[in-house]
């Protein structure tokens, strides 16, 4: 890292989720004089945690996960020292309503991309036939990744011979979770690196990352990363309006007014038009942002007077519920179950649960209640305990507008980080990352956005790091 150093550039970040974070790390790590503005009271943006209201807990507003592969939010966790806060797993459990389990797991002895090949081959959750044809389309995704075309994912799939059951229960389950949409809806190319990147390349690259910690208490670190280094970080402070001059950026939030050298504005794209200057230069980015899309995220919180099951995680399988995080066990959450339960047995220990539904089109209309009870009614067929527990209070969070859709062709309007103002530029997982939308692909597009600012400055840093090295024959296809 960079020694702090004397340059007097400054610049003005609106946005502290992972990519305004990230640029804003980078950025002070190298001697700029950062401004972090955000409308929240809490950095993180989508990533983020809070002391929930009706239940009086502190809950992450979604579970999210990262990847061994994910190199620049490792890099960025390295920064403040947050590496420490992820335990990494390397069995994923599918379970069938039933219960019946599989567990894909890496094997020390088969290089990559056979590591997974034994698990897999023993999943009972697939037939024969249905392994055959993943692995045929997994032998082709070896050699590289298909071009971006107005085809989209499922299509694709189904052209390449992909039974019924192969797509419900393999390609559905990790891409609508990794790419937060349907696979009718999903770019081929994104969803093949999807898996070339996580399930071929190495066993290194697929192992899960679960934050032992409320996800703003992980990402606040970032903040004191950058006050340390002589920036600011404002909360609960929103931007209204841009004005770009010749030598400066003018930020107006409120009754105040922020003023620097360069600005980055990291904020999503859905609120992006609203900032940007009412001139004939915003109407090509105002259009480009017009086509965006989004899928929603919904998480279910649950707290119950015992243990429903001692896995820390599972994916569900064949249901509208599709991933159990077993928060008690994950950070170490469990609490006497007796108190203020009215449990019977005073040793039985309670149990925090929350439950993913990705691309979650078909609920977010729905009550809480009506939520809530497809929920128990779904998690019973996977874990039978759910009968005898008692539910002690529960939550949902919808987050309307999660993600982007990385649709077929999307990549034409991802905007990159330069724009029609020299000193302006654009960070967020929805710009032109080379990644879909993720925690990595915000991290990317803050360090690119960094580094486009530092030549605009005639200071080049590098920031963004090379993707996890490929191993076994994977490196043979990946020259």
């Amino acid at each position: 890292m960079a020694e702090l150093s004397t340059r007097k550039s400054s610049v003005t970040i609106i946005g502290a989720g992972l990519a305004g974070l990230s640029a804003g790390c980078a950025l002070a790590d190298a001697g700029y004089k950062v401004t972090l503005l955000e409308r929240r009271p809490y950095v993180g943006g989508r990533a983020s945690s809070y002391q929930h209201p009706g239940t009086n807990e502190i809950v992450d507003n979604c579970q999210h996960v990262l990847l061994g592969c994910c190199t620049n939010l490792l890099d960025l966790y390295d920064r403040f020292g947050a590496r420490e806060k992820i335990n990494w797993y390397d069995r994923l459990t599918f379970i069938e309503p039933g219960g019946r389990q599989s567990v894909i797991h890496p094997s020390p002895f088969f290089p990559a991309p056979f590591h997974a090949a034994p698990s897999f081959l023993a999943a009972k959750s697939l037939s024969f036939a249905d392994k055959q044809v993943i692995a045929s389309v997994m032998l082709k995704l070896m050699r590289g990744l298909p071009p971006d075309t107005s085809e989209d994912f499922l299509s694709w799939l189904k052209r390449h011979g992909q039974t019924e059951r192969a797509i419900e229960r393999f390609w559905k389950v990790v891409l609508v979770s990794a790419l937060n949409e349907d696979l009718d809806r999903t770019s081929v190319h994104y969803a093949a690196q999807v898996f070339r990147e996580s399930f071929l390349k190495s066993a290194a690259a697929g192992k899960m990352g679960v934050p032992t910690v409320p996800l703003t208490e992980l990402y606040s670190a970032g903040v004191d990363y950058i006050t340390a280094r002589g920036g600011q970080v404002h909360l609960r402070c929103s931007a209204d309006s841009i004005d770009p001059q010749l030598n400066s950026v003018t930020i107006k939030a409120g009754d105040r007014t922020f003023t620097s050298d360069y600005a980055i504005l990291a904020a999503p794209y859905n609120v992006l038009g609203k900032l940007l200057p009412d001139t004939s230069e915003a109407a090509p980015l105002r259009a480009d942002l017009a086509k965006f899309e989004s899928s929603p995220i919904t998480g279910i919180h649950l707290w119950f007077d015992r243990e429903i099951t001692d896995l820390p995680h599972a994916v569900l399988l064949d249901r509208t519920i599709q991933w159990m995080f077993q928060k008690s066990k994950l950070q170490n959450r469990h609490q006497n179950g007796a108190q203020g339960s009215g449990a019977e047995d005073s040793n039985a220990r309670s149990s925090y649960i929350e439950l993913v539904v990705s691309s979650s089109k078909s609920i977010v209309e729905s009550s809480k209640q009506e939520i809530i009870d497809l929920a128990l009614k779904e998690l019973a067929e996977f874990f039978p305990a759910v009968c005898e527990a008692k539910l002690l209070k529960s939550a949902v969070i919808k987050e309307v507008f999660a993600t982007y859709s990385a649709l077929p062709l999307s990549d034409a309007y991802r905007p990159p980080a330069q724009t029609a103002w020299p000193r302006i530029f654009l960070a967020g997982d929805w710009t032109r990352t080379g990644w879909p939308a993720t925690m990595e692909g915000a991290v990317r597009s803050g360090y690119i956005a960094a580094e486009a600012l530092t030549a605009a400055d005639n200071n080049r840093e590098y920031f963004l790091q090379p993707d996890l090295p490929a191993e076994g024959l994977m490196s043979i296809y990946n020259k």
